[in-house]
């Protein structure tokens, strides 16, 4: 084996505003990566893990920051290409205080990222890592973006390799939500575990509870469900049980953004150091409590030393 995790994701250039207020009226900008799976490659890389991140940047300014930034952090941007032709997205947020939800712009159609092509994938180096993880980011990009995720998790699934896969829904990047809950159900059918919020399961299933959630997809042959509950915690149900585990208390909440592929960071880097499910759920509400107390999608994720420091 090669690489513990793999995850193909776009990364874009973030810009956040210095003091809160409409976005119009900030002068000042700091920036930092971000992307859904690329928080993740960060966060697991972080924890030890030898984590692959596989993308298109345009071969401008932002696109080698972040090819920079994220090979500082030691996740192997090998098979990153750099696209002389395209140009890397980028995002604007702003800040609110007392932690509520930011103001956010994206600019990022038709970037380089949304080219990637089913054919890019490298099926044997892709296929020496122990792990995939999927989100339904990536997929929603384009529909070339969609054949890819669909690709690389059926050459994972055939090499026997384990797959999880976060919804993280974006609904203004699909045709309408019926398309939306089609496409992404139909991604989380090929992931054996699946990683949904309360409010995204209830609207991919159509069911209110989170144990009718997680019996969705256990349906469907998800060997491991866990629905993230915000402060309340999680609920899990796999092939070893099922059960509850609480939040952790925070001091203050600064930013809720990326606290879900903190969570995910807690739970795969857990099963796959090979503790048991319930362990594996509080390590991700952990590192997800921590993540919320930090501006930015991952300035909060921790060192392995950080994450021994805290118990976990």
């Amino acid at each position: 084996m090669g690489l513990d995790v793999v995850t193909f994701g776009e990364a874009m250039q973030m810009f956040v505003a210095e003091r809160p207020g409409a976005l119009e009226d900030v002068k000042s900008f700091s920036k930092c990566p971000a992307g859904a799976e690329t928080n993740v490659a960060i966060g697991l890389a972080r924890l030890g893990m030898a984590v692959g991140w596989v993308s298109r940047l345009g071969a401008d300014s932002m696109g080698r920051y972040l090819l920079q930034t994220m090979e500082r952090e030691g996740v192997d941007c090998s098979h990153v290409n750099c696209d002389q032709q395209q140009r890397t997205g980028f995002m604007i947020k702003g800040r609110v205080d007392g932690g509520g939800d930011p103001p956010i712009e994206y600019h990022r159609k038709g970037s380089a990222a949304s080219q990637f092509q089913p054919g890019d994938i490298d099926d044997s180096w892709l296929t020496t890592a122990r792990h995939l993880h999927a989100t339904g980011v990536f997929a929603a990009l384009s529909p070339n973006c969609f054949a890819t995720a669909q690709r690389s998790m059926e050459l994972m699934r055939t090499a026997g390799r384990s797959i999880s896969f976060d919804p993280n829904l974006r609904p203004s990047l699909w045709a309408s939500p019926s398309i939306m809950r089609e496409k992404l159900n139909q991604l989380a059918e090929q992931a054996d575990w699946v990683l949904p919020g309360i409010e995204e399961g209830r609207l991919l299933t159509g069911s209110d509870e989170a144990e009718g959630i997680a019996r969705f997809y256990r349906d469907r042959g998800a060997k491991l469900v866990v629905i993230k509950l915000g402060p309340q915690g999680a609920y899990y149900e796999g092939d070893s049980g099922s059960g509850h585990v609480p939040g952790f208390s925070v001091p203050e909440v600064v930013d809720t953004v990326g606290a879900g592929d903190g969570f995910a960071v807690g739970v795969i880097s857990a099963l796959l150091d090979g503790l048991d499910v319930k362990g594996a759920v509080r390590r991700g509400a952990w590192i997800g409590a921590r993540q919320v107390q930090y501006l930015g999608d991952s300035e909060g994720l921790p060192t392995r030393a950080q994450l021994e420091d805290g118990g976990f």
